[in-house]
């Protein structure tokens, strides 16, 4: 039961003072290195000087403060001639509050083996060390030790132990020590609001706030704001609410500390129009709170606003800098995104490994690899070379840029890999179209003993699905649920109809649909409709298209292919049935857009785009190409057309399409024959896939186009994917 009121804990006696000082402490205090400090252990030992024990202890203090090395320090202890327990409760407390509290630790099992005594002001910071360590099993051990010493009422101890098992993520534990506790002040609640709040257990702290406010303790400002942190994290906004109201009432005070976890909480939960209203009565407007607006605007793709509010900061720091280029790189602007990381530099601040994260994958989708290269050795100047994440992003951002050569090279230098490393590998090769390689890094990965997990299985997945693997597809899905006993998400069953449904066994996918345990989904009708296209299956198309509609009514593929459906079988009062519904819900098709890097710029080119200062030269070159190709056997396919024109407009409407266009401005900027690489934001059509074959045979070149679902890699004539896409 909880106890109505709060009871603050009375601190600990002092530890005795020396009456007469020895005449070395003040050398001792004075001392400006580990090598000083010896310098006088040295003396002390040479002259026979008689010294007392805790003018040796304030040595090894000393000697701790100043990281000299751990087996001196050890030696040290073990040759004090007398040891009490209030020397080495200072031991103690300093090591917890220190930068290497697992030291502590070591000095408690020397301690043990001597069969020295602890008493019950050693405890607490003790446990503190074990802590701040994430040492759980050697806390729980002086956890028994402490219980049988009949330590465990004491309630520094108790609030020790609640953070024990709090700092390690056992939260039943820290639950449990908390409720046996008679008296909780506000650093006890805080602990394991704390706790609560790190572990993601958001709701838990909004509950432990109503226990709080039952018991009559007053929550203070720091436990506050991590509440309003707790309840942005949750969406929790009602609760956030009223804790507003709280404030508002001017029982706390409000410092920028409380101001910014108001204005995180409001932003995180997508209110920004009150946390505009909170950040526009701030005078002066702090740089925390500013971050945390710039930061909630660009969460909600409103980069734009966000930019306003960082151009209007004065004093930029790293964590700023790194929210607005992530701000630029998550709402798909990696071009300003790149821009701003370079203003950055050019400012003299220098990335962290959360800002190199952001740009890494700025760079990734915009597919840049030159840029990506200049990244790469960036990355190894500043130091990050060896980081993990790192490492693994650069897999990802080399693969999303065309090089599988560059992503696999990333991977076979990486000195440790875990699971997030092979699947970006076997993504990556999928997404290639290697489905070989994919399956060799699947085997070679469980053979090391890593374990898939869930997305793992889908990037294994995808590479069967883009090469027509279906059998082998199937026993991997079976494998991930009785071997792994990984329940298939829907990604896995999208997988699944994708696989059949580009080797035409239309029926086998419909099957899935109808037979998987959750509702499909819009990516799942999607794929069903994608492949009723490629394979020219209306009826079925039409139902999964009318499907998917019910889902998401403004998604414009299936208005598009229900369009498409109707102006094949030459139903155009159907088609302009559609064509009227989509004007009235202002929903447009999506632009066919296609980038091409040349030198250090990325180039954008859409259908019929004449905005570029050579539109003239690339259009000529066009001409110039397509007359070529058609002397080799080129005939521009117009079956994807489904507009009610003329022939020779059908024919304008394939050749002018944005792969073209990029395709052709790299002949005209790429002189020396390197290799062309083209983004492309939408499925490339069959014309431009024959259209780019031929052109890698005509003029010899490697030309690398990225689509929405995959890499092909035209050489000779021939494409990487055999056709099959």
């Amino acid at each position: 039961m909880i106890c109505s009121t709060s009871t603050r804990h009375v601190p600990p006696p002092k530890l005795p003072i020396e009456s007469s000082p020895h005449p070395l402490s003040t050398s001792i205090s004075l001392a400006t290195s580990a090598s000083h400090l010896k310098q006088i252990h040295a003396k002390i030992i040479r002259n026979n000087t008689p010294s007392p024990t805790p003018l040796l202890f304030n040595i090894l203090l000393s000697s701790l403060q100043f990281n000299s090395s751990l087996q001196y320090s050890i030696s040290f202890f073990l040759n004090l001639p007398i040891l009490q327990p209030h020397l080495y409760n200072k031991l103690f407390l300093q090591l917890s509050r220190s930068t290497s509290p697992q030291n502590a630790l070591l000095f408690w099992e020397i301690i043990r083996n001597k069969d020295l005594v602890i008493d019950r002001f050693g405890f607490p910071n003790l446990i503190k060390a074990a802590a701040k360590a994430l040492a759980l099993k050697e806390g729980m051990q002086m956890h028994c030790l402490g219980a049988k010493l009949g330590f465990d009422l004491d309630p520094f101890v108790q609030t020790s132990l609640v953070m024990l098992y709090a700092s390690c993520g056992n939260m039943s534990d820290a639950r449990l020590m908390f409720d046996k506790m008679s008296h909780r002040d506000i650093v006890t609640w805080n602990i394991l609001i704390d706790g609560y709040f790190q572990c993601g257990q958001f709701d838990d702290v909004i509950d432990l706030l109503n226990d709080m406010r039952s018991s009559n303790v007053q929550p203070d400002g720091r436990m506050f704001s991590t509440i309003l942190s707790a309840c942005g994290r949750s969406g929790n906004l009602e609760i956030g609410k009223v804790i507003h109201e709280f404030l508002s009432d001017g029982n706390t005070p409000m410092d920028s500390h409380l101001q910014s976890a108001l204005l995180g909480m409001y932003a995180r939960s997508g209110s920004m129009d009150v946390a505009q209203d909170l950040y526009d009565t701030l005078t002066p407007k702090n740089i925390v709170a500013s971050t945390t607006m710039l930061s909630g605007y660009a969460k909600i793709g409103h980069v734009e606003a966000a930019r306003k509010i960082f151009e209007l900061m004065i004093d930029k720091d790293l964590v700023c800098w790194s929210a607005m280029i992530s701000g630029y790189a998550e709402s798909d602007h990696p071009i300003e995104a790149l821009n701003l990381f370079n203003e950055m530099q050019a400012s003299g601040i220098k990335p962290d490994q959360v800002t190199m994260l952001s740009v890494i994958s700025a760079c990734a989708n915009l597919g840049a690899l030159d840029q990506s290269k200049r990244l790469h050795k960036l990355v190894k100047k500043s130091g990050f070379g060896n980081a993990l994440p790192i490492n693994n992003a650069l897999i990802d951002m080399y693969a999303k840029c065309g090089s599988l050569e560059g992503a696999r090279e990333v991977f076979n230098q990486m000195h440790r890999k875990n699971v997030i490393s092979w699947t970006s590998m076997i993504t990556a090769c999928a997404m290639h179209g290697d489905a070989d390689n994919a399956l060799t890094l699947f085997r070679h990965m469980k053979a090391e003993n890593i374990e898939p997990n869930w997305i793992t299985f889908v990037g294994v997945l995808h590479a069967c699905s883009h090469t027509g693997l279906v059998e082998v597809g199937e026993k991997i899905f079976a494998s991930m649920v009785n071997e792994y006993n990984i329940t298939p998400k829907l990604e896995h069953y999208g997988c699944m109809v994708d696989l059949y449904g580009r080797a035409k066994l239309l029926r086998e996918a419909l099957e899935v649909v109808e037979t998987m345990p959750q509702a499909p989904n819009v990516i799942i009708w999607g794929s069903l409709m994608a492949a009723c296209r490629l394979h020219g299956e209306s009826e079925l198309g039409e139902y999964a298209a009318k499907q998917l509609l019910l889902l998401a009514p403004d998604h414009d593929g299936a208005h598009v292919f229900l369009s498409n459906i109707y102006a094949k079988e030459r139903k155009w009062e159907y088609v302009r049935e559609v064509r009227r519904f989509m004007k009235h819900k202002c929903i447009d098709k999506e632009r066919g857009l296609s980038k091409i890097e040349i030198g250090s710029k990325v180039y954008e080119f859409s259908t019929e785009d004449k905005k570029h200062e050579r539109a003239n030269d690339i259009y000529n070159k066009l001409d110039e190409v397509v007359s070529m190709l058609k002397d080799a056997g080129y005939a521009p396919d117009t079956r994807g057309v489904l507009l009610d024109i003329d022939e020779d407009e059908k024919e304008n409407a394939v050749l002018w399409h944005s792969e073209k266009l990029a395709l052709c401005w790299g002949l005209i900027g790429q002189k020396n024959r390197s290799t062309i690489r083209i983004m492309k934001n939408l499925r490339i059509c069959q014309d431009c896939h024959n259209f780019i074959k031929l052109v890698s045979k005509e003029f010899d070149r490697e030309i690398i186009v990225r689509d929405r679902t995959r890499f092909h890699h035209y050489r000779d004539g021939v494409c990487s994917c055999k056709d099959y896409w």
